[in-house]
């Protein structure tokens, strides 16, 4: 999965929205990209790109990647537009881009409101996964005409150590801020969704932003507040130094687990920068609504991870809400899947859109029938 997932983001940086790359990226103009010209993110996988094995990238290969792409963005939705591979860190780096969908205008959607602001962020173990897998979630928001939507890429493991993700995600949400009124989005009515490693990241955005250390200096817009309204956060670890206390699929305090190598070594021998990892650290009584979705069966992040964060949220006064799915894997929802988007829907609904209507209660869904 990490290969093509880094293949499909190197084919799209190649192409789509930056058709100029390829001569950017061709510091000596011979007409052909070597490995040492790409971004170091895209080295790992040159290989994947150059189909004929002559040890650079053609033109021609550029071209493929093109054509490739633009039939992927042929399945958009016809009433979303789409911007690509927005630099929020006014950079080339392609780990550092946000995809930008809004409602196309027609009679339905034809307004002149600020749209409020769903930003998605991927899962992948902080170490593989592409912000296109937002479009899938956000669409049907964004299509109604009621959102904006945002997904967000970040640096990788492979790329940079913890706190260069977090620094990367609220960089992001400034430059939302930043540039709202260019693109008629709501400043003040943001909510971050997230899965797995993305719900660990929404959750960070919930809990720490009072928190300087975690701000970074990323991007031209530092003068933007990085907080957001409202946080979906979908089986997302919580507290990284008990991801290891509850049965799992994996040994989380390993050397090569997905929380180590984020931490860049073993959590047990690096707990202050566990902690500073961990949303359940920095919860304050000003942290916004938090929607917490998890499975009983996940075997990759344990269920009790968010348990105990939604408890630690209400102890503090903050309005958090818990969604359990009895028999729920690590995203597997089964037959509880539309119960859960009804839930998400009033969940924006009451803290993006004001509805006074919506109620939101902790409820339990079963996977299975």
């Amino acid at each position: 999965m990490k290969s093509i997932s880094a293949l499909f983001l190197i084919s799209a940086s190649l192409s789509f929205g930056q058709q100029n790359q390829f001569e950017k990226w061709d510091l000596n103009k011979d007409g052909k990209l070597s490995k040492n010209e790409l971004p170091k993110p895209f080295q790992k996988n040159f290989s994947k790109v150059d189909t004929n094995r002559n040890g650079s990238i053609s033109k021609e290969e550029h071209k493929t990647f093109r054509a490739r792409n633009q039939q992927r963005q042929s399945k958009t939705p016809d009433n979303i537009t789409i911007s690509s591979d927005l630099s929020y860190a006014a950079n080339d780096n392609p780990r550092q881009t946000l995809d930008l969908y809004l409602p196309r205008l027609s009679e339905k959607t034809n307004t002149t409101k600020s749209l409020p602001v769903i930003v998605f962020i991927h899962g992948g173990a902080w170490r593989a996964g592409d912000k296109r897998s937002g479009l899938g979630r956000l669409a049907p928001f964004v299509a109604s005409g009621d959102y904006a939507g945002v997904s967000i890429a970040y640096r990788l493991t492979n790329e940079a150590k913890w706190p260069s993700q977090i620094h990367d995600c609220k960089a992001a949400i400034r430059w939302v801020r930043a540039n709202a009124k260019k693109h008629n989005l709501d400043p003040g009515k943001i909510a971050v969704w997230g899965s797995s490693a993305g719900g660990h990241l929404v959750a960070m955005l919930g809990t720490s932003g009072e928190v300087e250390a975690l701000e970074g200096k990323i991007g031209p817009h530092l003068n933007e507040s990085s907080q957001v309204e409202a946080v979906i956060n979908f089986f997302g670890p919580s507290e990284i130094l008990t991801m290891g206390d509850h049965p799992s699929s994996m040994d989380h305090n390993a050397p090569d687990s997905p929380e180590s190598i984020l931490l860049g070594g073993p959590i047990l021998e690096n707990k202050e920068q566990a902690r500073s990892a961990s949303p359940i650290t920095h919860i304050t009584k000003n942290d916004p609504p938090i929607l917490n979705v998890h499975g009983t069966a996940d075997r990759l992040v344990p269920y009790p991870q968010s348990v105990t964060f939604h408890q630690k949220l209400i102890a503090a006064g903050v309005s958090s809400n818990l969604i359990t799915i009895t028999e729920g894997g690590h995203g597997n929802f089964g037959q509880a899947t539309p119960q859960v988007n009804r839930v998400v829907s009033a969940f924006l609904s009451k803290y993006l859109l004001a509805d006074k209507s919506v109620s939101i209660k902790n409820q339990e869904f079963q996977a299975k029938p």
